[in-house]
């Protein structure tokens, strides 16, 4: 397998003008005749300049010059450029005696080798200045896409942690008030019980929630602790199951992510009046999971869940949104036939 780096050079502009260079220079290689020792000179110096001129243009004409709106100032530096390279073709012309040393090779009669003539170095130096500044223009749309990309995942990190820290004392608020319900009710027993959960529900969230992600062994492990939490206060009347995965992979995911929709059930679905019931499915197909909740439906509810219970909801939706952008659909729907509330998580896992 080609490692990264050698797949970088590989499509990188650079990499490809040397090749070009070098092979336009090595040209008179596969020529049937034997070119003097100052010929090659001049193709070796050939190959020093027009390799400056390109990166003369991608590095300093672009960006110091022409991204700086200085387009006078261009047009000048690219006449100068393509005057100076035809200057300095000729001066090696003539320091290294090449037209004397071709006429002695091949004889002025039979002498036909092509040569690098003035109009060549013009047009070599001019593509040569435009493929530079081609190729700055892409490092710079690269640097301009890369910060952008950088900046967005700082936005979509910083979001993250702001949501989290919403969800978690909106989590506990919760909670102490259903340790406070038992105390008050003078159930000694529960509440110990229920202050012992708590802690090692705490623990939970304070050392996995600060990583991005936890096992799914884990938050199951969470939902059932909060689940005995709740039923400590639940009437006899109020039925609560939790179908979970009998041997579940530890995939990894997001932590707390089903709570808020368990919260909305134990908070709206159940009654002291009525009968009522909160049924908890998780199930895993490989790399997908599938959360339902279901919960009674009472008339004394009020209209819009998310409005009565918001934090949690909708940072929820938001999370789901930034973590698992197009691999997750959710879908909540109230049913008046059923009397029935129902959310419905599936999630793509990698």
């Amino acid at each position: 397998m080609i490692s990264r780096r050698y797949t970088k050079l590989f499509v990188s502009p650079q990499f490809w003008v040397m090749v070009f260079l070098l092979a336009f220079v090595c040209t008179p290689l596969i020529y049937p005749v034997k070119f003097p020792v100052q010929f090659w000179v001049k193709q070796g110096f050939g190959f020093a300049i027009w390799s400056g001129v390109f990166f003369l243009s991608g590095h300093v004409l672009a960006p110091k010059v022409i991204f700086k709106g200085q387009i006078l100032l261009s047009i000048i530096i690219v006449i100068a450029l393509m005057i100076g390279v035809v200057w300095l073709d000729t001066k090696l012309d003539e320091t290294l005696h090449l037209q004397q040393a071709m006429d002695k090779t091949f004889g002025k009669k039979q002498h036909g080798v092509p040569h690098l003539g003035n109009f060549i170095t013009l047009v070599v130096t001019l593509l040569l200045i435009g493929i530079g500044t081609i190729a700055a223009v892409v490092r710079r749309f690269q640097a301009d896409k890369i910060r952008e990309q950088a900046l967005e995942q700082e936005k979509v990190i910083s979001e993250l942690s702001f949501l989290k820290t919403q969800i978690n004392p909106h989590f506990f608020f919760n909670v102490l008030n259903t340790i406070y319900a038992l105390i008050g009710s003078n159930n000694a027993n529960a509440a110990q019980e229920s202050v012992y959960t708590l802690s090692h529900m705490m623990r939970y969230v304070l050392y996995e929630t600060k990583h991005d992600q936890t096992t799914l062994t884990k938050e199951i492990a969470f939902i059932s602790d909060y689940i005995k939490l709740m039923q400590l206060r639940l009437l006899e009347s109020v039925q609560v199951i939790f179908e979970k995965p009998s041997n579940p992979t530890d995939t990894r995911l997001s932590p707390m992510l089903f709570l808020p929709y368990i919260e909305n059930a134990f908070k709206h679905g159940v009654s002291s009046l009525y009968p009522s019931y909160v049924y908890i499915e998780l199930v895993q197909i490989d790399k997908e999971l599938m959360f339902e909740i279901r919960n009674s439906l009472f008339n004394e509810q009020p209209e819009d869940k998310e409005e009565s219970n918001g934090i949690g909801l909708k940072n929820t939706k938001r999370r789901l949104d930034l973590l698992y952008p197009n691999r997750y659909s959710l879908q909540i729907d109230k049913n008046e036939d059923a009397r029935e509330f129902v959310v419905k998580l599936k999630l793509e896992l990698q």
